[in-house]
């Protein structure tokens, strides 16, 4: 076998590889011996069919076999022996197209290598970490959230008008084309106007309803509704209007923090007072991990593969797009060409890649089974009723198993820059992290 460099230019290389046809031909003696011994064949007992009848038998599918193998054998022992590790997957093309038994394979080997990253001293980087206290006025702030939660509705005022967040109790019955349908009425429902729950147009009609009062409401199904026997269709609902209710914010009490599963109101506050601090304390580790990718990105300088550059910055321009684009929910779109804003974002993206995956191996740093099967739980959530089937398809499916991976090296990287980097904290307001929040997303 023999490997010539045909091209090293920048991350790109080139390679001619020739297979002799003596070493294909022993690949295949080699094969056919290995397999004598368990071959049947009429006329032969097991083990005995000749040489040349089992050449002329097998030899041509294992020809193709050794072919593979060979090519395979040698990319491995090339990329062992060169410590190059290709940016994406190598184009593999043989060259001698007209090929026959018995001539040399002649194959070309193309791909972008990885580049060297440099070596950087995370215990030079300095970030700092906001801090923010749950005040007591946050703390109640989020207290009252709950209550109105908890809210609870009593009857308004005998002739009173129903008002937008009022629940109306009535009866109705509705119809199309003067006939009522299956599903289309209730007694002594309970609905709360401006919730959004019925028909589009619905609940606007009531607003101003009063108790004892009879009120048509008519609407139109929309063009999609489930039921398709009633889509796209004018129906009237008689409804009949018993009481008007308001709403009433449950008192903020020891009752109150029971029904959330505390001890008593002091332990509820407590809860909040927590939960708060580990929001902040999230959107603080994230405007640090923004700070020391910045620095990061600072530091690095070096060659970046052309092709994972042009993939990235497809992929961004293709999501940014579809942000825009939120009623197209395929891909039967026109082409979409990434702008220089895009490449440029995809350059960084790529080198901050590269950097932290280098950093994650030097490191040793491992994404643990319990850790994967936390994240596909997590996932699966999003899909009630199906987490099962969920949990199957990424068992079963390894480029989804990497998406899930990806994120968790990531942070568990980044964890570990954290380690060595040199921290200070800044206790600041609610308000001026929010504003570092909101800095962070607009860049």
């Amino acid at each position: 076998m023999q490997v010539t460099e045909t091209l090293n230019e920048g991350l790109k290389r080139g390679y001619a590889i020739k297979v002799t046809a003596t070493e294909l031909e022993e690949k295949v003696n080699e094969k056919l011996a290995e397999a004598q011994p368990e071959i049947e064949m009429k006329g032969f007992r097991k083990g005995k069919v000749p040489m040349p009848l089992l050449k002329k038998q097998f030899g041509q599918r294992l020809m193709g076999e050794a072919m593979q193998e060979t090519i395979d054998g040698a990319m491995s022992k090339h990329f062992e022996d060169s410590g190059d590790r290709p940016a994406m997957q190598p184009e593999v093309k043989m060259t001698n197209e007209d090929w026959k038994e018995g001539d040399d394979v002649e194959v070309a080997l193309s791909y972008e290598a990885l580049p060297e990253i440099p070596d950087v001293d995370l215990k030079s980087v300095t970030l700092e970490k906001l801090v923010v206290k749950a005040s007591e006025s946050d703390i109640e702030e989020a207290l009252g959230n709950l209550a109105e939660t908890a809210q609870e509705f009593e009857p308004r005022k005998k002739g009173s008008k129903a008002k937008d967040g009022d629940q109306v109790v009535m009866d109705f019955v509705g119809k199309v084309d003067g006939e009522a349908f299956e599903g289309g009425a209730a007694e002594d429902y309970p609905l709360v106007l401006g919730s959004d729950s019925f028909i589009p147009g619905f609940e606007e009609q009531l607003v101003g309803v009063k108790a004892g009062e009879e009120k048509a409401v008519t609407v139109n199904f929309p063009e999609n509704y489930q039921a398709s026997h009633l889509a796209g269709k004018e129906a009237v609902f008689d409804c009949t209007i018993k009481e008007v209710k308001q709403p009433v914010a449950a008192k903020i009490d020891d009752e109150l923090a029971k029904k959330f599963g505390a001890d008593d109101l002091a332990a509820l506050k407590s809860q909040i007072g927590e939960r708060l601090e580990a929001e902040y304390a999230g959107a603080s580790r994230a405007i640090m991990k923004r700070a020391l990718l910045d620095a990061l990105d600072d530091m690095v300088s070096f060659d970046l593969p052309p092709s994972l550059i042009e993939a990235e910055a497809g992929q961004i321009a293709h999501q940014l797009w579809h942000d825009e684009n939120p009623d197209v929910q395929g891909h039967d779109h026109p082409e979409i060409e990434p702008t220089e804003e895009h490449v440029k974002l995809a350059e960084r993206r790529v080198r901050l890649g590269l950097l932290l995956a280098e950093l994650g191996q030097k490191a040793e740093v491992e994404v643990s089974d319990a850790e994967m099967t936390q994240a596909i739980m997590n996932q699966a959530r999003q899909y009630p009723g199906q987490e099962r089937q969920f949990f199957e398809f990424v068992q079963q499916n390894p480029q989804m198993q990497q998406q899930l991976r990806a994120p968790l090296f990531e942070d568990k990287v980044v964890d570990y820059a954290f380690e060595l980097a040199t921290i200070s904290d800044k206790e600041v307001s609610k308000e001026d992290l929010q504003k570092a929040v909101e800095a962070m997303e607009n860049e």
